[in-house]
């Protein structure tokens, strides 16, 4: 896929609800939080794509978080339900590379961009060099395989 705006890629959405548990003493939103933030985006996307980690499992595969970069913008407070977007980046490695943004719904501000990547191993932990299989099958089903 080249030359591709956001808009042409393939998109999930969802909104937060911000709960006590998640802040500090400020009512802000702990920075540890923005983990399972962006684990709840991966798997709404994962579930509207039908690349979710049951389906890379039930492949013979698994695919492990090895870089996750986060900017905090603006502070997320408690109570807040702001949107998470996230975007499939295409790469020809065997990885999925993600990147988000976090908005208040309010009025439309940005709280926190992030990107992240996953690689594929087998299921003893054994690094995938090429695309799996059913990556490329995947691939292909959504008009983003490189030919």
């Amino acid at each position: 896929m080249k030359n591709k705006d956001k808009s042409q890629l393939l998109t999930a959405s969802r909104t937060l609800e911000i709960r006590f548990s998640e802040v500090d003493s400020m009512n802000i939103a702990w920075h540890g939080s923005y983990a399972h933030y962006l684990e709840d985006a991966r798997r709404a996307f994962g579930e509207k794509y039908g690349i979710d980690h049951a389906t890379i499992a039930a492949n013979g595969y698994q695919a492990p978080l090895v870089e996750l970069n986060i900017r905090y913008k603006k502070p997320i407070l408690f109570g807040m339900k702001p949107r998470i977007d996230i975007w499939y980046r295409p790469t020809l490695s065997a990885r999925l590379t993600y990147d988000y943004e976090i908005r208040d719904t309010a009025d439309g501000s940005l709280l926190t961009t992030a990107h992240s990547v996953q690689v594929f191993t087998d299921l003893n932990h054994k690094l995938a060099w090429n695309n799996p299989p059913f990556f490329e099958a995947w691939k292909r089903r959504w008009g983003i395989a490189e030919d």
